[in-house]
Formats: C-alpha cells, sequence, structure tokens
C-alpha cells in the first residue's frame, strides 16, 4: 500500500477593519480598565455594545458602563486549548452576564476543572497587565465570590480613543489528499500535469477529484494533460500578501490545460501584467526540487479562439 500524503496547512488572513464611535469606545474603554455597553430606546444594556438597536434597527449610541463583575449564563469546558486562545491551560468557555447588562459577553474563564464551573456561578474580570484596547485586554474572568463592583459612570469619552483593529483569522488542519489527488501530487514531483476522466460525460479534471462534480459518479482513469494551456480569465493583484514574495502588481488567472474541462488558477510571470489577456497561451515554469509549477509564462503562440476555451470561464 503506498504511504498516504499528509501536510499541515495553515489558512491565515489579517483583516484590518476600521472602528465607528462606539465599537471604538468599547475597546478604549477596555484599555482603560472599564467596561462599556450601549442601552437601546427601550431601556435594555447590551455587552458587548452593537451599533444598531436588534430590533427597531435604530442607529444607538447612548454608551454606559457596566460592572466587570457578573453572573455565568452558560458555559462548556474546553480541555485542549489550541493556539492563540485566551488561557494555555485547559479553561471554560463561558457567556456572562454583566452586572448592570442585559446580554451575555463570550471570555474564558479560569477554572481547576469542570466541576469548578457552573451556571449561576459568580466571576470577575481579570484584566491583562499589558493592554492594548482590544478583547484581549480582557485576560479572561476569575470565580469571584464578593459583592458586585460599581461601576463608576463612565460615558465613553476617551483622550486617545482606538480607532482601528487588525483582527487575525487563522485556520490550522492538517490536510490528506486521498487517492486522486495524491496522484496528481505525485505526477507535479515528477513535472507532470494528471487529471481524471469521468467514465459518463468524458470530461477530464484537473485536479482530480476522485468523483465527477456534474455526474457524481467515482473517477479513476487518469489523463495527462498539458502542459500548456489558455488564460481563461484573470485578476491583477495590487495588495502584497504577508510572507509572499512577489513584488505587485501581477496577475493571477484561471488555466484552462490542453486536454481538461476545468481550469486551474496559478500565477502569470514573464510578461508585464498589462499585457495578460484572456486567450492568452501560456506553458509552467519550474523551480528546481518544486512540486508545483512557480508560475506561467507566454510561449508565444497565437492566442487562442475564444470558442475553444468559452465553456470553461
Amino acid at each position: 500500500m503506498p504511504d498516504v500524503l499528509k501536510a499541515p496547512l495553515v489558512v491565515e488572513f489579517p483583516f484590518t477593519r476600521s472602528l465607528g464611535p462606539v465599537q471604538s469606545a468599547f475597546l478604549t474603554g477596555l484599555r482603560e480598565r472599564v467596561v462599556l455597553g450601549v442601552r437601546t430606546t427601550d431601556g435594555r444594556t447590551l455587552v458587548p455594545p452593537v451599533e444598531y438597536d436588534p430590533v427597531t434597527a435604530e442607529e444607538i449610541r447612548d454608551l454606559v458602563e457596566v460592572a466587570p463583575t457578573g453572573t455565568v449564563t452558560t458555559w462548556a469546558w474546553n480541555h485542549a486549548p489550541r493556539r492563540g486562545q485566551p488561557l494555555a491551560t485547559p479553561f471554560a468557555w463561558v457567556l456572562v452576564r454583566l452586572d448592570g447588562a442585559d446580554t451575555a459577553l463570550l471570555h474564558a474563564l479560569d477554572a481547576p476543572g469542570p466541576d469548578a464551573v457552573r451556571t449561576g456561578m459568580r466571576v470577575r474580570v481579570r484584566w491583562a497587565a499589558e493592554r492594548s484596547g482590544a478583547i484581549t485586554d480582557i485576560a479572561c474572568f476569575e470565580p469571584y465570590d464578593g459583592e458586585p463592583a460599581q461601576p463608576g459612570g463612565h460615558r465613553g469619552d476617551f483622550a486617545d480613543p482606538v480607532t482601528g483593529i487588525v483582527a487575525p483569522a487563522r485556520l490550522d488542519y492538517t490536510y490528506t489528499p486521498g487517492r486522486a489527488q495524491t496522484a496528481h501530487l505525485d505526477a507535479l514531483a515528477e513535472r507532470r500535469i494528471v487529471g481524471e476522466r469521468c467514465p459518463s460525460c468524458r470530461k477530464v479534471y484537473v485536479p482530480p477529484r476522485g468523483a465527477c462534480p456534474t455526474c457524481g459518479v467515482a473517477t479513476s482513469e487518469r489523463v495527462e494533460v498539458g502542459p500548456r494551456g489558455t488564460v481563461t480569465t484573470f485578476c491583477i493583484v495590487n495588495i502584497k500578501a504577508r510572507g509572499l514574495d512577489i513584488e505587485v502588481p501581477y496577475v493571477y488567472a484561471h488555466i484552462a490545460l490542453d486536454g481538461a474541462d476545468l481550469a486551474l488558477h496559478g500565477r502569470i510571470g514573464g510578461i508585464p501584467y498589462d499585457r495578460v489577456r484572456m486567450g492568452l497561451r501560456v506553458e509552467p515554469v519550474w523551480t528546481e526540487g518544486a512540486r508545483h509549477p512557480d508560475h506561467y509564462r507566454p510561449t508565444g503562440e497565437p492566442d487562442a479562439d475564444y470558442d475553444t476555451y468559452r465553456e470553461l470561464l
């Protein structure tokens, strides 16, 4: 039996957003160890605050301070914390209704074990030692058996408000390609491009999926395609990606390889970005030791006729 391929895969995107007056005040308040909610027209206090009333859809900006103490409304035990989570040791995810609020805030509770957590237990905020204006300024919640804390009546006015944040989104997982894509990857290591043909509709899919997405039947007949192909559609990338050593602008395109019935994507090089066009004939460029083409470059052939690739747009 051949070895099963698998590899760690990380999908990561740092999302940068500006803050309106409500979110700006909320996050700036956390930096200053103040928890702010927003009061709706019917008198409820929402924590975390929102910019529009969930019932009436009216804009709301009436900020009100709530206490850093509260009550657990529900919880779930996290026995194996992951990278980037609030605590490195097992903890509980909890919804906490802070004193003075009508809604609950999701965060971590530092507790010795699940037996120490219960709905209705009293907790308080444990502030991070260093704060910057983010939800992580609340390091976590901790059990609390004292009197409810009294808010100071802060109205959300700060001298140096936070106006924007970067929210990292990251997904770590282990990818196992399966039979069809393993064969495809093995062929790429030999600088060949292999797909599979559907026994029903006879279309060739690259990369292969092990089943025809149209007919729903298994595929097993391997077909070598390309290596040349045709640019069907493309986009010009003007924003440099973190960790990607490619100067902008550059072109990313869908490429219909000769003999394939599904366009794959790849970067176009060896030509000024503003000369890339639909119908451009291209071929792969491999680098030493790589398991896939580094980019595609023009072949010098005449452009393909539109009717030869219009079904692959």
